[in-house]
């Protein structure tokens, strides 16, 4: 595994982390399909949440939130329905109540000391 997929990884098990702590269910990690990947979709109260993960160290790249592009926002949307079609309504069958939300949660990993984590609820 390479450098950065092994920070991608790590990134991906401290979201799941923060978002149990917030009070999350997790229902999927690291779903694929023909447009893309999910990193994790979880359930807040009655909505359902897909969450992308960024996690970055200081550097160019700027913070996490940075990362998501009007593209990037326009997939998780395409992803967000893709799952909701093939996993929630085959269990089901009718849509969340609180319907759908994409959230960002940025990490960042600083040369000393913890990792700093950004959750930004409704990102697209």
């Amino acid at each position: 595994m390479n450098t950065q997929r092994a920070l991608g990884r790590y990134g991906e098990q401290l979201a799941e982390r923060w978002l149990r702590q917030t009070g999350m269910t997790i229902l999927d990690r690291n779903w694929h399909c023909v447009e893309g990947e999910i990193d994790i979709v979880a359930r807040d109260a009655d909505a359902v949440v897909v969450c992308e993960v960024k996690t970055r160290r200081p550097g160019p790249y700027g913070s996490p939130s940075a990362g998501v592009s009007p593209l990037k926002a326009a997939r998780l949307h395409t992803l967000a329905n893709r799952w909701l079609t093939e996993r929630w309504l085959t269990r089901h069958h009718t849509p969340p109540t609180g319907g759908i939300r994409i959230d960002l949660v940025g990490i960042t990993l600083p040369r000393r000391g913890a990792p700093r984590v950004e959750h930004v609820r409704g990102v697209a």
